[in-house]
């Protein structure tokens, strides 16, 4: 990885994780998640104990080193019979765009999901219009499965769909 290295994330990270939450949320763009939201109430909902993992991407640069780039969180898609299958989430900070923060995050929960035994890594809610994304996890070896038609109630655009990907791993 050039600039950044993924570690787990802390407690300690969490005032750094928070404002890229409260903007990705805020901007109503590609999360369905309610807006005005605590930063307690999000830490609750994004910094998972067991199982699973939050990770974090730090800058390694001269300059802004162990700023937060980004995070993601990998877990089981579902409990009991469906926790074979894992999912993820993942936020980059905008302001990183472009510098393969979301690529190396992708890769490095498919390999983290791998290694931990999943056979399978499925997204439920990727929004339709956030292409970005979707062409990075068809890169990634994701399969768009099915479209849940105008689920998503994007701020600017209005109902779009909303994606199921899924990758066996």
């Amino acid at each position: 990885m050039s600039g950044f290295d993924i570690r787990p994330a802390t407690a300690a990270d969490w005032p750094a994780i928070w404002p890229i939450f409260r903007d990705i949320v805020e901007a109503g763009e590609t999360y369905a998640l309610p807006e005005g939201l605590t930063s307690d109430e999000a830490r609750e909902l994004w910094m998972i104990e067991q199982p699973g993992i939050v990770v974090v991407a730090v800058s390694t640069r001269p300059g802004d080193r162990d700023a937060v780039l980004g995070t993601a969180k990998v877990l089981p898609n579902r409990p009991g019979r469906g926790a074979h299958v894992a999912t993820a989430s993942f936020m980059v900070d905008p302001a990183q765009h472009g510098r393969g923060v979301g690529r190396a995050l992708g890769e490095w929960a498919i390999a983290w999901a791998t290694d931990a035994g999943y056979r399978a890594m499925q997204f439920n809610a990727v929004v339709e219009s956030n292409t970005p994304a979707v062409a990075l996890w068809q890169k990634l070896g994701f399969e768009i499965i099915g479209t849940v038609p105008a689920a998503y109630d994007h701020r600017r655009l209005g109902p779009v769909g909303l994606h199921v990907m899924h990758r066996p791993l």
